[in-house]
């Protein structure tokens, strides 16, 4: 059995391992003046975060994952960026950001600002960090954010003035504190190839609240506070912090229990939730859910699909329809998930402004499932049953849960005969890879970029999307640029309820369910309900004991 620890001599215990490992580390160190930490020559505090997430990539051209999100939010600085218990984006290394013309925004930067390293950190960084972006356009990066962006020019050291396609986009200044907004150090990262993790921790190209002091890719990264920074969320609440990865729930769900993490979040079973909530000593928080979970179909290569020896487009659509009618959601959130994860019949999760229901009207008994509609929507289009479908799920990045999930997906589909599918799981970073190219229907989650409809809908259904599934409309690509540039909240409401029902004709993603925040934390651990919020970034910073 593993030795207890309290959590304070379990963090001591990981830091000095770091520290020892790092001796040469050029860092700059923790402050003892940290708000919310402790007093200066009193012992170091620090915060050990657990989760089965995993970094894909560092860089942030490379990689469009909560795992490795997690990470940059920490380590690079934004443009802007949101307070805790906020969901609206305010200037961050900016010392302001707004519309100078309908397709200009302007944005000027802090002046004097640094790298840890040392190097100035002016507006050739910022738009060298957005012109990579879109050089590079790596399918599992997330430069499809960047849709509506013509060019970025940088007048002066301080200016950076961005253009755009769509005049007025609303969504901007949320796109810049997204995934595609840390702002990355021109000296360090090449302008057309994606950089090996440990080469940006060796160059310290850290700007944000944290530099990392060690890095043991999905083991342990170590961080300490970061003296250069001067951004929105001010000093971090402790000194030091920490992430440990889990390939198994299971190992988080004890290690939480024995006080050898802090919190663990990201994922605990629904029945380890359960069994941790009337734990004396631990607090389960809940926060906003903006969670999605889908399958997606590659219109190339699923049954039908455009590079397959029978493409069909109307057999296509008349499978992913048929699939519509034969899922059932309320049992999967129930008998899966104890309800922890809810039903839902739409593509912008309920609770965001203009979203809708047509899942439920357009598909299946109320969104239940129907047999016999599936069944006459295959034979109208010519379709034999069964129809043979490869479907992939991913065991480890979307929870241990996913396995009984997906095992109870291919026995709703496989009802009646009406389709036979293969199921498999591979592991998240080979998944991650091979999802574009070798799956031709998929589970996929999605955690929301920033608190607005548009996230939900233009990584998806644009042309380019980053899905790279090969769906294209080009009606749904003018109305989602149309919405950006709407200043009418209620227009731009029944303009987003629109696309929800051009998408529900063609289902090129299948979403079944909505999931809120999850984190528990020890009773002494402060600060945690306040990064679970609309904004869904978890900041290590707000952490105290």
């Amino acid at each position: 059995m593993t030795p207890r620890f309290t959590r304070l001599s379990r963090a001591a215990v990981v830091l000095a391992a770091s520290t020892l490992a790092l001796a040469a580390c050029t860092g700059p160190s923790g402050n003892n003046d940290a708000e919310g930490g402790t007093e200066s020559g009193s012992a170091t505090t620090a915060i050990t975060l657990g989760t089965t997430d995993k970094v894909t990539s560092l860089d942030p051209a490379g990689s469009y994952d909560n795992g490795s999100f997690m990470v940059m939010n920490q380590i690079y600085p934004f443009l802007m960026n949101n307070e805790p218990g906020s969901p609206e984006p305010l200037p961050d290394m900016a010392e302001s950001a707004e519309f100078t013309s309908p397709t200009e925004f302007t944005v000027k930067l802090k002046p004097g600002l640094k790298w840890a390293n040392g190097s100035d950190l002016d507006s050739k960084d910022v738009k060298h960090s957005f012109d990579r972006q879109l050089a590079i356009a790596d399918p599992n990066g997330p430069s499809t954010l960047l849709g509506n962006l013509e060019s970025v020019e940088a007048p002066d050291a301080t200016t950076v003035v961005f253009t755009l396609k769509v005049a007025n986009d609303q969504t901007f200044p949320q796109v810049l504190s997204s995934p595609v907004g840390p702002i990355v150090d021109d000296e360090v990262f090449p302008a057309d190839a994606l950089l090996d993790d440990q080469e940006i921790v060796s160059a310290n190209a850290f700007g944000g609240q944290y530099v990392i002091d060690s890095y043991n890719k999905n083991n342990l990264v170590s961080f300490a506070a970061n003296d250069a920074y001067d951004g929105v969320l001010g000093t971090p609440a402790n000194e030091q912090a920490a992430i440990k990865y889990y390939a198994d729930a299971n190992n988080m769900k004890l290690e939480v229990q024995q006080g050898m993490i802090d919190v663990a979040w990201r994922s605990l079973t629904p029945t380890d939730i359960e069994d941790l909530e009337a734990q004396d000593e631990l607090t389960v928080h809940k926060g906003p859910g903006g969670e999605l979970r889908y399958i997606v179909f590659n219109f190339n290569s699923m049954p039908f699909g455009a590079d397959t020896a029978e493409a069909d487009a109307a057999k296509a659509l008349a499978v992913r329809q048929a699939a519509a009618n034969l899922v059932d959601r309320e049992a999967i959130a129930s008998d899966v998930y104890k309800d922890t994860y809810t039903p839902v019949y739409s593509f912008v999760p309920q609770g965001f402004t203009g979203a809708t229901e047509p899942l439920k009207e357009k598909y299946g008994d109320n969104g239940g499932p129907d047999i016999d509609a599936a069944k006459e929507l295959l034979e109208a289009a010519g379709v034999e049953t069964p129809v043979k479908l490869a479907l992939q799920y991913n065991p480890d990045h979307y929870g241990p849960n996913s396995g009984d999930e997906y095992a109870m997906v291919k026995a709703q589909l496989e009802a009646d005969g009406l389709f036979e599918v293969d199921l498999k799981s591979t592991e998240w970073v080979t998944y991650q890879q091979q999802r574009v190219t070798d799956y031709p229907a998929y589970q996929l989650g999605w955690f929301p970029d920033y608190s607005d409809a548009d996230n939900f809908l233009a990584p998806f259904f644009a042309t380019d999307n980053f899905l790279s599934n090969g769906y294209e409309n080009a009606e749904v690509d003018a109305l989602i640029s149309e919405q950006r540039g709407e200043a009418d909240e209620a227009k731009r409401a029944e303009m987003i309820g629109q696309l929800q029902d051009m998408v529900a004709e063609d289902l090129s993603t299948l979403p079944l369910l909505q999931g809120a925040q999850v984190a528990v934390a020890g009773k002494d651990v402060q600060g945690v309900d306040s990064t679970l919020d609309a904004s869904f970034k978890f900041r290590l910073g707000v952490l105290s004991k």
